[in-house]
Parts: C-alpha cells; sequence; structure tokens
C-alpha cells in the first residue's frame, strides 16, 4: 500500500472534485484512504473540513477504533464516521472509502428503502462496477440512518460485500470503496449516474413515482 504522505495530495485533489461536482455539501461527507493493513491505520478527514479546500493537515491518521494515532499542534477531531469506514476496511481490506451526499443518492435511498435494496439491471455502467456478464443485475443495500454510530457501523458493515462496492444510508447518502483511490472514484461515479438516471426516469414518466 502506498503511504499516508503518498497518498495525502491526491485525496485532497479528489475532494475537489467532489466537492466541485457539489456531492459534499455544507462540509457533508467524509474521505478515508488505507496506510497499513495490518495492522489497520487509515487518514481520513477531520470532522467539519471543507472538503472542497482540504489540505494534507486536514487528514487524521486513525486505528481500527478509530483512535487518532499521532497528536497533531491543533485540536482537530476525526469524522465522527470514521467507524464506518474501519468497518469496511476490516470486512473487505479496501483501499479508501468515500462517502458523499447527494440529491439523487437520498431520494433513491429513501425511494427503495422498505426494499431494502435498490435493483439495478441492464445498464452499461454496470460495467464500471465490474459486472461484466450479460444482463447484470446488482443489488444496491440500503441500510437505515442509525443515530448511534457504531449502530450504524456495523449496519454499513453487515450490507457491505465485496460483489458491490457501495452501501446506501437512508436520508444520508452512500459508503463507496475500491482497492484504491482510483477505483473507489470509478465506482462512486458509477454509482451516481445510476442514480440520477432512475431520478431522472420517473421525473420523466410520472406514473412511475411510488415515494
Amino acid at each position: 500500500m502506498s503511504t499516508e504522505l503518498d497518498e495525502a495530495p491526491r485525496l485532497c485533489e479528489l475532494a475537489k472534485t467532489l466537492g466541485e461536482r457539489g456531492w459534499l455539501p455544507a462540509t457533508s461527507g467524509n474521505l478515508s484512504v488505507i496506510v497499513t493493513a495490518d495492522p489497520l491505520t487509515f487518514a481520513v478527514t477531520r470532522s467539519g473540513a471543507d472538503k472542497s479546500r482540504l489540505t494534507p493537515a486536514d487528514l487524521l491518521t486513525v486505528d481500527a477504533d478509530a483512535r487518532v494515532l499521532r497528536k497533531a499542534s491543533h485540536d482537530f477531531r476525526p469524522s465522527a464516521e470514521a467507524c464506518v469506514h474501519a468497518q469496511i476496511y476490516t470486512k473487505l481490506q479496501s483501499g479508501a472509502v468515500l462517502h458523499v451526499h447527494t440529491l439523487a443518492n437520498n431520494l433513491c435511498s429513501d425511494l427503495f428503502a422498505q426494499a431494502g435494496a435498490m435493483i439495478v439491471t441492464g445498464h452499461e455502467l454496470l460495467k464500471a462496477l465490474d459486472h461484466w456478464e450479460k444482463e447484470a443485475t446488482i443489488a444496491i443495500p440500503i441500510v437505515p440512518n442509525h443515530h448511534d454510530l457504531q449502530e450504524l457501523a456495523a449496519a454499513v458493515g453487515d450490507a457491505a460485500s465485496a460483489s458491490v462496492p457501495g452501501v446506501l444510508v437512508r436520508n444520508h447518502g452512500i459508503y463507496a470503496w475500491g482497492d484504491s483511490l482510483e477505483s473507489a472514484f470509478r465506482h462512486l461515479e458509477a454509482f451516481e449516474f445510476l442514480f440520477a438516471y432512475e431520478v431522472m426516469r420517473r421525473t420523466l414518466t410520472p406514473q412511475s413515482l411510488s415515494w
């Protein structure tokens, strides 16, 4: 794995891209990249950071329990949702985790919440999620937006799988991951296209609306 020093500028650049797309409104969302796999340590965005203006100083290195490993000269705290990232790293040995809040992913998480998953089939962009089979179909899990973050982390961890690199949290956003920052970003882009497509499809065919 790359070192924290190597990955920090790349994560900051990616954060700027996500911010420019409006995927991290009002300092929401959190991003991380692995530093070491064994023992697990990862660099995660600090609480309250404006991701569109992220700098390496806004990244804190934490362990599997989301505890800060190196005390800095400031009083920054890691994102409160670092525990969710830790669950994903522990279960799937990912290289990066991206959590964003978009209008489309929130709408889809609400629309399909009762079903517990959003079923997507036949889309060319499923290839970006490593599904190359004919008429590929995936189920994107949806979990409740638990107020208790340890409960949320457990729910996301239980729902996460290697075959679908993302979990929706109802009215909260998506956690997407990959074995690198690049693959995590590719997966996130694919998911967000699929969410936007579904919302637009239902907008264009009002009779299909059933919120």
